[in-house]
């Protein structure tokens, strides 16, 4: 998986092994290290203190989990389990049939590389103290829930812009040398813009008691979209734009609602209104222009 060339005998895998700390010598004895078992186990079911740590898929019928349609639990390690699992949720999701060029296609109706991040996230961020649950993507009608254990080590309003961190640095070090996931904190970058680019509401981000959870929406229009809904949806472009080295303006509200040029006192009353709620403001205060204005996060 690292492209590396295999050491030419068994002593030598071993001895790589154990400087990539996946085993440790015990006496005359060689033990596997949570690491290595929760990355390579052929069946995580094995490892007592793992078993629990799996991956669980769960795709109900409609919008609430009254009925379950089917259920799937990894029990290989991450590394070798995540493109699985990942194709495995991309599969399962509905497609909207569009026509373009007069020429009839489905189309995915949630970006797979928004669900590959948030996959590879809730892996990485969760807390391995708490026992008995571990990663659920969780698929519904409208929506689709992912979910690891633990509260999230930052503040939810600035999972854009915070500096990652994490409470597994060597699994997420370990993880990026795989090319499974980043650490340069871009994923929740990555998920908005896909968003973005979909036309999707914005995601949102809970933090349970010992959870933390993102929900993707399927497609909504801005009609069906409530007032909290349009207020989340300007923040977080907002944060996107700052972070991307530009700033938020009517104008490049309209083109993430879709919204028509002649219409554009509707994105003036969403700014307005998320002004009010506090989670963004002026770039300019200073300036009179409104039609050219700027606006930031409050956290800019």
């Amino acid at each position: 998986m690292m492209n590396l060339p295999l050491p030419s005998n068994k002593e030598g895998i071993i001895e790589k092994l154990r400087q990539e700390k996946l085993l440790i010598m015990e006496g005359s004895i060689y033990s596997i290290t949570n690491l290595g078992a929760i990355l390579f186990a052929k069946d995580i079911e094995h490892f007592e203190t793992l078993e629990r740590k799996a991956i669980r898929v769960i795709i109900y019928d409609g919008k609430n989990k009254r009925k379950t349609i089917k259920e799937k639990s990894g029990k290989k390690g991450y590394a070798v389990d995540f493109e699985d699992i990942v194709n495995y949720i991309d599969d399962q999701l509905p497609t909207n049939e569009i026509i373009d060029s007069a020429l009839r296609k489905e189309v995915k109706r949630y970006p797979k590389l928004a669900i590959r991040e948030l996959v590879a996230n809730a892996i990485i961020h969760q807390d391995f103290r708490e026992r008995g649950t571990g990663p659920m993507i969780e698929l519904f009608s409208d929506r689709v829930e992912i979910s690891n254990p633990g509260k999230p080590l930052i503040n939810t309003l600035r999972f854009v812009d915070h500096n990652p961190q994490s409470r597994n640095e060597r699994l997420a070090h370990f993880m990026r040398r795989l090319n499974i996931c980043e650490e340069r904190g871009s994923g929740i970058d990555k998920v908005l813009f896909e968003c973005e680019f979909f036309q999707l509401p914005a995601p949102k981000f809970i933090e349970g008691e010992n959870y933390t959870r993102v929900i993707i929406y399927s497609y909504k229009t801005l009609r069906q979209m409530d007032k909290e809904d349009k207020i989340w949806a300007t923040y977080l472009h907002a944060c996107l734009k700052v972070v991307s080295g530009e700033n938020m303006t009517n104008q490049t509200l309209r083109e993430r609602f879709g919204i028509e040029e002649k219409n554009y006192s509707i994105a003036s009353r969403i700014i307005s209104e998320t002004i009010k709620s506090g989670l963004i403001k002026d770039y300019d205060p200073e300036s009179s222009s409104k039609k050219h204005a700027k606006y930031v996060p409050f956290w800019a």
